[in-house]
């Protein structure tokens, strides 16, 4: 890993976790949409993280240092080709739709209601939704003081060089 490694890993997760935030935030905006573009009500979203392919495993790393002086690992320039993104981070695999079926409450007076008189309401609970965003948050701000943390980390090296 690079010197700006820990910089590249945490500034995928905060933007993984970003996206994760905008996805509840959405969910939490839609908890009453009974009609969208499709027809049914909304469905909640979630977002599927994926962890980026790494350089190479931790023992075969170690092993390779304790036997010569070089590098075990390759330190690629910030943005190096062929890297999809930094090894050791996360990237947004995808945003899936929750497959559980609509909540039905009785309310004959509302347009999208049925014969019956039920209207399908999305199944998503404000609780959870508050739980996914205060982790989300929580996430991006420890990725957030983890750069900061190396930011001061850089600088003392640098103050250390120029002594």
């Amino acid at each position: 890993m690079n010197l700006f490694g820990l910089m590249e890993t945490s500034g995928s997760a905060m933007q993984a976790e970003r996206m994760r935030a905008e996805v509840v935030a959405a969910n939490m905006a839609n908890a009453e949409t009974t009609r969208t573009e499709s027809g049914g009500p909304y469905h909640r979203q979630h977002v599927v993280f994926a962890a980026n392919p790494g350089e190479g495993a931790f023992a075969s790393a170690m092993s390779g240092a304790a036997g010569s002086q070089q590098p075990a690992l390759p330190l690629l320039p910030l943005g190096a080709p062929g890297m999809q993104g930094p090894a050791g981070g996360v990237h947004i695999a995808g945003v899936v739709e929750d497959p559980a079926p609509p909540l039905r409450r009785y309310d004959p007076g509302h347009p999208d209601a049925g014969p019956d008189g039920y209207v399908a309401y999305p199944d998503i609970n404000p609780i959870t939704e508050m739980v996914d965003l205060m982790g989300a948050t929580r996430a991006y701000g420890l990725n957030g003081s983890a750069v900061q943390a190396e930011k001061g980390m850089i600088a003392s090296a640098l103050e250390i060089a120029k002594s």
